[in-house]
């Protein structure tokens, strides 16, 4: 079963990472060359335990549909959500928020199995790996502008 490891650096605190990573809006707005939009469940505002959330996305010009649940949920620490239906035999997505010297160490940890059996773990190897990588990667990247952004636009307190 294919595995991708991905951490981040964000400058903010675990617990705005972990807001932002569980908004549907935020999500939309991340991954919106792929034209992906909440159509069912949560489709507007953060998820918590147990909520779900069908999206609709374009992928190599193939329109898809997955719903997925939040089975996980460790408030600021991590959450985890998992396909309930959708175009992978197994969809497991754990996200980790861990307080680091500059900000929060975002790590993302998905593993995933394609369907169709040989042909599936070919196609993982040969595109759907790397492809997968580089969305979680671009999304971790919106993630890091919006959160310095809103570091930066804040009222000075001190």
């Amino acid at each position: 079963m294919p595995t991708i490891v991905l951490s981040t650096l964000a400058p903010a605190t675990p617990e705005a990472c972990f807001a932002l990573s569980l908004s549907v809006d935020a999500h939309t707005e991340s991954m919106s060359r792929s034209g992906e939009r909440a159509v069912a469940g949560v489709t507007s505002g953060m998820m918590r335990l147990d909520d779900t959330v069908t999206w609709r996305a374009t992928h190599f010009r193939i329109p898809f549909r997955m719903t997925s649940r939040i089975t996980e949920y460790e408030a600021p620490r991590r959450f985890v959500d998992e396909q309930v239906s959708g175009p992978f035999h197994r969809w497991w997505h754990e996200h980790r928020f861990d307080a680091v010297a500059g900000g929060t160490q975002m790590t993302d940890v998905v593993r995933y199995e394609s369907p169709a059996g040989p042909l599936g773990r070919l196609a993982d190897r040969v595109v759907l790996t790397s492809y997968m990588t580089r969305l979680l990667e671009r999304r971790s990247r919106w993630l890091v502008g919006a959160l310095a952004e809103a570091a930066r636009t804040m009222p000075d307190t001190q």
